[in-house]
């Protein structure tokens, strides 16, 4: 699909995928058959559920899940908050331990700082932003509640140590949360979670659609008031339309991932590779090879992230800076802090499906520009 005027300079997919065709067709046509109550026993409410469980059992065959073990969320932040505060209200006799990345999403730690009580451990990364396994599996015992670990980092692209992690939690008996936001329809997730959250629009899926989804045999009990609907895990109406528009897009992605992943990384390496040579004093962050295809973060030292993230977007380009989950108030992020790079004047390239290797180019074209600007304005010399 050819990219459009609005969308060719839009990089911040990381943060929302513009929606996939998939999605506003299946949508459209959702509005029209799947409206009704899918709790109710009358034609159009049976048509309903038959649309929300399709949708579900879709969710489910790519996470590798049983589709009675996926239920739909409000967004994937409530999905994130039911996963931890859920598997920690229902382990609360066990311990009140809880064993996170030091940059998980914000989310995360907002739960996990809402547990009652909860001894939150928070492990470090390397400068690359990996998680070490092993230094993981140290903070891990029997009085251990949750632990909490993303698929993949959603500032500086990341992949992180799922499966070496999980197998340390079964053979201890922690179940793990698995924030697989960023990684969802563009690389494969470890089977080996025990509770997995995700939000649909970072895969072109509408917003205001999360996945939650709960192992069998996984101890969790609902963190909110008790609710006969989704499961008996996420209260109200479900968004039919929308879980419907959700599982198609997410099945579309998959479908074309591979070929999507073949042409975004060549244009990320050489992103990658060129910032540095065009801008001086930039720093390059996030694993050099275990990472998205689709996600690149530097750093512009002598540069405000604000201003850098203004200028762009008056040359048509949207992208974003600061704490990727706290951009409204461009707080420093707390992801870069923890990896010990720069964390000012930083800048998180992420292509949407329909961005182009001419896109990349006015880019690398603009961006010295750019930064050469707000360096004299600011006063820097020597550059």
């Amino acid at each position: 699909m050819a990219p459009t005027s609005s969308s060719s300079g839009y990089f911040d997919a990381a943060s929302t995928e513009p929606l996939h065709p998939a999605a506003r067709e299946a949508l459209l046509a959702a509005y029209e058959s799947g409206w009704a109550d899918p709790a109710r026993l009358y034609r159009s409410a049976r048509q309903a559920r038959l649309l929300l469980d399709s949708a579900r059992e879709v969710v489910a065959g790519v996470i590798r899940a049983r589709p009675d073990e996926v239920v739909f969320t409000a967004s994937g932040t409530q999905a994130v908050h039911y996963a931890v505060l859920g598997t920690a209200s229902a382990r609360r006799r066990t311990g009140s331990r809880i064993v996170v990345s030091a940059i998980e999403h914000s989310s995360v730690f907002h739960a996990a700082r809402a547990v009652p009580d909860g001894d939150l451990r928070t492990i470090g990364v390397d400068s690359s932003g990996l998680v070490d396994a092993e230094r993981f599996a140290t903070e891990l015992s029997g009085d251990t509640a949750v632990a909490c670990l993303q698929s993949a980092n959603h500032e500086v692209g990341t992949v992180q140590p799922v499966a070496e992690v999980a197998k340390t939690c079964d053979d201890l008996g922690v179940p793990l949360v698995v924030d697989a936001a960023q990684s969802l329809g563009r690389d494969d997730v470890s089977s080996g979670w025990d509770v997995l959250a995700a939000s649909a629009h970072k895969w072109g899926g509408p917003a205001g659609v999360g996945v939650l989804a709960i192992r069998r045999g996984t101890r969790w009990r609902s963190p909110g008031p008790e609710d006969e609907r989704g499961s008996g895990r996420v209260p109200g109406f479900e968004n039919v339309p929308a879980a419907v528009a959700a599982a198609a897009a997410l099945q579309a992605r998959m479908d074309e991932r591979d070929a999507l992943a073949a042409v975004q990384r060549p244009l990320i390496d050489r992103i990658r590779q060129r910032v540095p040579e065009l801008v001086p004093d930039v720093e390059v962050v996030g694993h050099p090879t275990r990472r998205l295809a689709h996600l690149v973060t530097f750093s512009c030292l002598y540069v405000n992230g604000e201003a850098l993230v203004t200028e762009l977007d008056r040359e048509g380009f949207a992208v974003s800076s600061g704490s990727s989950c706290t951009a409204s108030t461009l707080q420093p992020s707390h992801v870069l802090e923890a990896m010990g790079v720069l964390t000012h004047g930083n800048v998180r390239v992420s292509l949407t499906q329909t961005a182009t290797e001419a896109d990349v180019t006015r880019f690398l074209d603009v961006l010295p520009r750019v930064v050469a600007r707000l360096r004299d304005a600011a006063g820097v010399d020597g550059l």
